[in-house]
């Protein structure tokens, strides 16, 4: 059917008759709506959503991490500890607060104070105590050293691994020596620039430090490089970083400009080596050294700084590290010598130090995570990889459900009743923990609600437990029965393929 109507412009008072139907009406309408645009994920909205983390006004600027949370987490760390015995990195555990006098040393005090955290020492001997172990013994009393003065929370660990290296004497056959650390670091970020997990003021980083001889830069940074392609390429970044060269800042930097031109051309060196395409930010290098950045974009194209390999002559002087060397002629090369009068002709020289972090701030990098995945976690990062629903709320069907979680996640009570009775001690250790987070979800609902509200959490399996699967001694993963045995393997198959 055809209809007519008439309507006034508002350039023409006439009249005007136009000829309408209604299904051209409803094809025209159609057509002309737009398709609403999807907000980009933010990682914040995200983080409370799926229960992995939380701000407190207590705290600003140190995120709490939620069980979920602490779960991926736990797995990056857990990921990239596996990939240090590939790397040949030793960890190790560094106070949080030192004197300044270290600072001072180091030159943050001079170039770094504004995004450091000062704390006083407590001067005072505390009173006699008598109700303690030792309060009574006047030796006890005494401060360990001496507390007075400012102290400083860490904002980077390079000088608590400058005083490890420095500890021992080191020849040049144990170069390079390479720790690795997850301690906290604390920066005082104006509370302005403060924003979900991306600034923060506490957080962790994936810090490693390599002390090598001169011959070893370039083929050190080589490694790094490989280590950071591995590791986002696991993390199904692909190709969506980029190298950037930082180079000397024009104020506020330490050594001479012949030693930051070796540094950068050493950094230059590796990069081509590299072969892959990389660009120069001026002036953006740490004060101790020029770096390497990669920088990552995000799922919105914005992009992120991450990972960073920093190439520094200035803290191995400033803390008088030294290895026992070869004669020049040999040191030059990078070849060793077994003649001791060549080592002790040549004597001690200056280490290179080499900083790098793969992940970065690894609560940045959850960030970046949680916004690039959006809910659909891969298996082996997900902190949800596996829950069991019960067909109905029988004896035999929780008690079942009970034990296929206990098989899945490695717990075995008869283990248990051996650890706390000592029986266990000095045999083989059957106890072995999976890792996998499995829930159990044994409501009396319907089992299509229980479906649907396992799907919109982002369970990565959905394991259903019934009265045949009880006898049969089976759980079911979709159409499939299969043993907790043989559903425990899988399940670690997929984790250790990064599934």
């Amino acid at each position: 059917m055809i209809r007519s109507r008439t309507a006034r412009t508002a350039l023409n008072t006439s009249l005007q008759r136009q000829w309408t139907c209604p299904a051209c009406l409803s094809r025209r309408r159609f057509y002309s709506q737009k398709p609403e645009k999807r907000e980009p994920p933010d990682h914040r909205k995200l983080g409370l959503q799926q229960g992995l983390f939380i701000s407190s006004i207590y705290s600003p600027g140190s995120p709490i991490f939620l069980p979920n949370g602490a779960r991926i987490f736990n797995r990056l760390v857990e990921f990239l500890r596996k990939q240090y015995v590939r790397y040949g990195f030793e960890e190790v555990i560094t106070p949080t607060i030192y004197k300044t006098s270290l600072w001072a040393k180091s030159g943050h005090l001079e170039n770094y104070a504004d995004d450091m955290y000062t704390v006083r020492g407590n001067t005072e001997q505390p009173p006699p105590q008598n109700d303690g172990c030792c309060g009574s013994h006047p030796e006890n009393l005494k401060p360990e050293g001496e507390e007075e003065g400012d102290y400083g929370l860490k904002p980077m660990n390079c000088p608590g691994h400058c005083l490890i290296f420095a500890s021992k004497r080191h020849s040049y056959r144990d170069l390079p020596v390479r720790y690795a650390d997850f301690s906290p670091l604390h920066r005082n970020e104006i509370s302005g620039a403060l924003s979900g997990l991306t600034r923060v003021r506490r957080f962790h980083q994936d810090d490693g430090h390599i002390f090598c001889r001169p011959s070893q830069v370039e083929e050190e940074i080589k490694k790094t490089l490989d280590f950071v392609k591995v590791v986002y390429t696991v993390l199904r970044f692909g190709a969506n970083y980029r190298l950037a060269l930082s180079t000397r800042p024009k104020d506020h930097y330490i050594g001479t400009e012949e030693e930051w031109a070796r540094a950068e051309n050493a950094l230059k060196r590796a990069l081509d080596a590299s072969g892959m395409e990389w660009s120069v930010n001026e002036g953006d290098g740490a004060f101790y050294g020029p770096k390497i950045d990669i920088v990552l974009t995000d799922s919105d194209g914005k992009e992120h700084q991450t990972a960073t390999i920093q190439l520094d002559f200035q803290l191995p002087k400033r803390f008088e590290l030294e290895y026992q060397a070869p004669a020049p002629e040999y040191e030059a090369r990078g070849e060793t010598t077994e003649d001791r009068a060549l080592l002790a002709e040549y004597g001690p020289v200056r280490p290179v130090m080499i900083h790098r972090a793969v992940l970065g701030s690894v609560e940045r990098l959850m960030a970046l995570l949680i916004e690039k995945y959006d809910g659909k976690w891969p298996f082996w990062l997900n902190p949800r990889q596996a829950i069991i629903l019960t067909v109905n709320t029988s004896n035999s069907v929780l008690g079942w459900a009970g034990h296929v979680r206990d098989v899945l996640v490695g717990h075995n009570k008869q283990v248990y009743e051996q650890l706390e009775s000592g029986t266990l001690l000095g045999q083989e250790n059957v106890f072995r923990p999976t890792g996998l987070a499995v829930d159990v979800d044994t409501t009396a609902r319907p089992l299509g609600a229980k479906i649907k509200e396992a799907r919109n959490n982002g369970y990565g399996q959905i394991l259903i437990v019934g009265e045949d699967d009880v006898k049969n001694k089976q759980v079911a993963l979709g159409k499939e029965r299969i043993s907790p045995e043989d559903l425990r393997e899988r399940l670690k198959t997929m984790v250790d393929t990064f599934a």
